[in-house]
């Protein structure tokens, strides 16, 4: 794979570079570079922690053993599209639904379920598992994702996306009422140290920022719902944050949000808006999705 850096990422580490570009782990990305597999301008990487320039040309020569050969076409996945054309697609996530393929996850994805709709997303971006993907959802979680349909959309997208020109806005049910009607967390997010399977505020953790504004709260029981604004995409981010802050999300059970007096089955967190430039158009373009029933009928409860 060769790729020139855009301007976006001037000044980012090699490994997350790497991991980001091959869709990899960091992990991954730091053992090719241990086996010499990644060159800047032809010359051999030998630490990930080394910043890349714009204008420079990232090499990665490493062979991958036992590469997946691909997500299989699923016609069984149910899809709600809200636009496609040409360079992109958008669906609206149900909750529930896993994105893509993994671990304990090979079929019954969002994204099987695109193959058989659009099978030209195959091969698109360099994870045969994860064709088109440039950003996720908790399965848990519904709401907006945008897919990319060709290689020259997906650059774009994750271009704007590391450049924080993409926007994505969350409603986030949330135990309490935050004091201020509006705030930003800002706070590092990395493994937690006790459970790596969770995600905690950590001093070591990678920037992340999460603003957030009280659209509406109630009294019996306490709890209010926040329109969250993502300015970083970590793990879990919002539910870390507001878990954080001490408002969890409402029904999550990683997270401390599963309480006496809201019977939700799920995290109450929905991706409700999304803006993005085109890449074939070059024009801003925002997709919105209303609350999902399950969602409704739990704020149909609250006085």
């Amino acid at each position: 794979m060769n790729e020139v850096v855009p301007a976006a990422l001037d000044g980012e580490r090699v490994d997350r570079l790497v991991a980001m570009l091959c869709g990899v782990s960091r992990a991954t990305a730091a053992a090719w570079i241990h086996d010499r597999g990644v060159r800047i301008d032809g010359d051999v990487v030998i630490g990930g922690k080394q910043r890349v320039r714009a204008g420079q040309t990232l090499s990665v020569t490493v062979d991958v053993p036992g590469a997946p050969a691909g997500a299989e076409p699923d016609d069984d996945v149910v899809l709600t599209v809200v636009h496609d054309d040409d360079a992109v697609v958008v669906v609206d996530k149900p909750p529930g639904l896993v994105v893509h393929p993994g671990a304990g996850n090979a079929t019954g994805t969002m994204v099987n379920g695109l193959l058989a709709r659009y099978p030209d997303i195959a091969g698109v971006g360099p994870d045969p598992e994860r064709p088109g993907i440039v950003h996720r959802l908790d399965a848990g979680t519904s709401g907006l994702v945008v897919v990319a349909r060709t290689d020259a959309a997906y650059a774009s997208l994750v271009r704007q996306l590391a450049a924080r020109t993409a926007s994505r806005e969350y409603l986030a049910l949330v135990w309490g009422v935050p004091e201020a009607g509006r705030g930003v967390v800002d706070a590092p997010i990395g493994r937690s140290a006790r459970d790596p399977t969770r995600m905690a505020v950590v001093a070591s953790g990678r920037p992340a920022r999460t603003a957030y504004d009280v659209e509406r709260s109630w009294v019996t029981p306490e709890v209010a719902l926040l329109r969250c604004r993502l300015e970083t995409g970590r793990t879990h981010q919002i539910r870390v944050h507001l878990a954080a802050i001490g408002h969890p999300v409402v029904g999550d059970d990683r997270y401390g949000g599963v309480r006496p007096g809201v019977d939700a089955a799920r995290p109450m967190l929905h991706a409700t808006a999304l803006a993005f430039d085109h890449p074939l158009r070059h024009e801003r373009v925002r997709f919105t999705s209303p609350l999902p029933p399950d969602m409704e009928a739990v704020l149909a409860t609250l006085h």
